[in-house]
C-alpha cells in the first residue's frame, strides 16, 4: 500500500476494522467447510442460528456482503453482471442480493426535501405519502400529489448514504491494492476491477445523471406512443431528489389478469424496444427486469429507473451481429476470433483448450433452431467459457450480457409463447444490410481518409525523430520484465539459503564457541557450534519453504502454466 493511502487508513480505521472483523469470520468459516470432522467446525453461525459451514461458499460471499451494507450490496450486484469475472455459480447467487434496509422516518424525508428544494418543497409538493412505495440502499420512494394537481412519484436519497459510500470506496481502494498481493485474488485484476466498479457507484449517487438519462430515452422513444417513459418534472431534481409522474399500471412481476395474447403483445413490445436501444441508438437500458416494466393500458409498456444505463459503439455492435451469425452458421473460427477479439485475453492463455470449448458451444447452440434457442444458457455458458479462460470483457460488454440474460428472464416472467431471437433475428438483418449499404461505406472511407491524411502528416516527423536520436546515441528502450520477479525472489532466497548452510556447515566444523557438548559426546555428537546448528536449522527451514512453494505453484516461474 502506498504511503499517501496512510491518511485514509487512519481515517476509515473503525471501518477497517468491521469490514475485516467481517471477512474474517466468513473466510475461516470458508476453511473449516473444509473440514467436515473437526468438532468444533460449526462454531460460527448467522443469525438464525444456523452454522455458517452449512451454506455453500457462494451463499457465504452473498451473506458477507449483505452484513457488510449498502456499499458492498452495491458492488455486490454489479458484480453479478460480471460472470466472466466471478464465474456463473457466483454471479448468479449475487442476483439475489436485496438491501435489507429500514426506510428513513418520513421527518427524515421531509427534510431532505427542504433542504434540496428550499421553498419551492412548501410550495410545490402540497400533499406527500409518508409511507414508501420502495426502498433500496441508496433511496426510498413516495407518492405525492404537486400543487397543480399532477400525480408525481418523488425519489429521495437516503439520509448520510453519500458519507457511507464514500468512505466504503476508499476502504475497497484499500483492500483492492492489498489483494494484488495474493496469488490467488492477483489473477482478477482487483485494482482495474475496482477502477471500473467505482465510478458506477459514484454515479449512482447523483440523481442527476438519472436525471438526463431519463430526458434521453423520451427523445428516443417520441415518436413511440406505446413505449412510456416518466416526465421529469425538471424543476424539482436536484442531485439527491428526482420528481417525476407517476405511471398507472401494474409491473410485469405482478400483472397476472392478461390474456395469452396480451402477454405476447407485451412481449414482443419489450423484445421490440430493446432491440430499438441496442441497434439503433447504441444505448440500452441495462436493468430490464420485470419490477421495472410496466403494462400500461391499451398494451402500452412503462419503463422506470435509469440510474444505470450501457452503450456500445459501432464496433461493439458489428461484432455482436458477426456473433450471432457465427453461431447461427456454425462458424468456430469466426467465433475463436471474435471472443478474443472483444475480450482481453491473458498471456498465458491456451488457445488449444479455448478452441475445444467454442467446438462445444457451437456445435451446441449452433444447431438449435429459433423456436429452440435458450438465449440465458447460452449467454450463461459463454460466460461460463470465459471466466475458465480468465478472458475478461469490457465494462460495457458485460452490462450488456446482464441485459440480454435479465431481458430473457422478463420475457420469462411472462410465460407467452413468443420467440425473442427471432425479433433478435430480424434486427440483426436489418443491421447487416445497413452495414454494406452505400452511405456507410461512404462514411466508412472518409473516416479511413482523414485516418491516413493525419498518420502520413505526422508519421515522417516521427520517423525522423527517432533515426535522430539514434544517430545521437540518445536513443532508450525500457523493458518490462511480467511474472519474472517469483522467479527472481526464489533464486534470491535459494542464494541466501544456500550461502548460509555453506556458512553453518564451516562453523560447525571448525567448531566455533559456543558449543554444546563440550566435555561428554551425546549420540555421537561432540563440540557442536550452537551458530551453526541455527544456521543449519534456518537455512533448512527456508529451502523447504521454497519447496512447497515450487510444488504450490508447479513451476520455478509463477503463473506459467496458470
Amino acid at each position: 500500500m502506498k504511503i499517501s493511502s496512510i491518511p485514509q487508513l487512519y481515517r476509515n480505521l473503525k471501518r477497517w476494522r468491521q469490514i475485516l472483523q467481517v471477512l474474517r469470520r466468513y473466510g475461516l468459516a470458508d476453511w473449516l467447510s473444509h473440514f467436515p470432522r473437526l468438532p468444533f467446525r460449526d462454531i460460527l453461525k448467522d443469525r438464525s442460528g444456523v452454522p455458517l459451514t452449512q451454506y455453500s461458499r457462494e451463499k457465504r460471499v452473498r451473506m458477507a456482503l449483505t452484513e457488510l451494507g449498502p456499499t458492498f450490496i452495491k458492488l455486490g450486484q454489479i458484480l453479478s453482471a460480471r460472470p466472466d469475472l466471478v464465474g456463473p455459480e457466483l454471479a448468479d447467487e449475487l442476483k439475489q442480493l436485496r438491501a435489507n434496509v429500514s426506510p428513513d422516518s418520513p421527518e427524515v424525508v421531509r427534510r431532505i426535501l427542504k433542504e434540496e428544494l428550499g421553498a419551492q418543497f412548501e410550495l410545490e409538493i402540497v400533499e406527500l405519502n409518508d409511507s414508501p412505495i420502495a426502498t433500496a440502499s441508496i433511496g426510498q420512494v413516495h407518492e405525492a400529489r404537486l400543487a397543480n394537481g399532477r400525480q408525481v412519484v418523488i425519489k429521495v436519497q437516503r439520509d448520510g448514504i453519500e458519507n457511507i459510500i464514500l468512505q466504503d470506496l476508499e476502504v475497497l481502494t484499500g483492500l483492492a491494492q492489498l489483494a494484488e498481493h495474493v496469488e490467488t485474488l492477483a489473477a482478477f485484476g482487483p485494482a482495474e476491477l475496482a477502477r471500473q466498479i467505482m465510478p458506477m457507484l459514484r454515479r449512482e449517487l447523483d440523481f442527476e445523471r438519472e436525471l438526463t438519462n431519463m430526458l434521453m430515452f423520451r427523445e428516443f422513444f417520441a415518436d413511440d406512443p406505446k413505449l412510456v417513459v416518466p416526465e421529469p418534472v425538471i424543476e424539482l431534481c436536484t442531485r439527491r431528489v428526482l420528481v417525476m409522474t407517476r405511471l398507472e399500471g401494474p409491473s410485469i412481476a405482478k400483472w397476472d389478469s392478461g390474456s395469452l395474447e396480451e402477454r405476447e403483445t407485451i412481449a414482443h413490445r419489450v423484445t421490440d424496444s430493446y432491440m430499438k436501444m441496442l441497434f439503433n441508438h447504441g444505448t440500452f437500458h441495462a436493468d430490464p427486469h420485470p419490477g421495472n416494466l410496466l403494462v400500461m393500458p391499451e398494451g402500452g409498456l412503462g419503463i422506470l429507473d435509469f440510474g444505470m444505463i450501457g452503450r456500445i459503439d459501432d464496433r461493439l455492435r458489428e461484432t455482436i451481429e458477426e456473433m450471432l451469425f457465427a453461431i447461427s452458421a456454425g462458424d468456430e473460427r469466426m467465433l475463436l476470433r471474435l471472443v478474443k477479439r472483444v475480450g482481453n485475453p491473458p498471456a498465458t492463455l491456451d488457445d488449444a483448450s479455448l478452441s475445444v470449448d467454442i467446438g462445444d458451444y457451437v456445435g451446441i447452440y449452433g444447431r438449435q433452431g429459433l423456436g429452440r434457442f435458450n438465449l440465458t444458457s447460452a449467454l450463461n455458458d459463454l460466460s461460463e467459457i470465459l471466466h475458465r479462460h480468465k478472458i475478461k470483457l469490457p465494462s460495457q460488454s458485460a452490462l450488456l450480457l446482464k441485459m440480454l440474460v435479465s431481458l430473457e428472464g422478463t420475457l420469462s416472467a411472462l410465460d407467452a409463447k413468443f420467440d425473442s431471437l427471432e425479433v433478435m433475428g430480424g434486427f440483426v438483418r436489418r443491421a447487416m444490410l445497413r452495414r454494406i449499404s452505400p452511405r456507410r461505406r461512404i462514411r466508412q472511407a472518409r473516416r479511413i481518409y482523414l485516418e491516413a491524411e493525419n498518420f502520413l502528416e505526422f508519421a515522417p516527423d516521427q520517423v525522423m525523430g527517432l533515426l535522430t536520436q539514434a544517430r545521437q546515441g540518445s536513443l532508450s528502450m525500457n523493458l518490462e520484465h511480467r511474472r519474472l520477479s517469483p522467479s527472481v525472489n526464489r533464486l534470491v532466497l535459494g542464494i541466501m539459503a544456500s550461502s548460509l548452510f555453506l556458512g553453518a556447515s564451516l562453523m560447525l566444523a571448525y567448531e566455533v564457541p559456543p558449543v554444546v557438548f563440550p566435555e561428554n559426546p551425546f549420540l555421537g555428537f561432540h563440540r557442536l557450534s550452537l551458530f551453526g546448528i541455527a544456521g543449519a536449522v534456518l537455512s533448512l527451514m527456508i529451502m523447504l519453504r521454497l519447496l512447497l512453494a515450487i510444488n504450490h505453484s508447479g513451476n520455478l516461474t509463477k503463473g506459467e502454466h496458470d
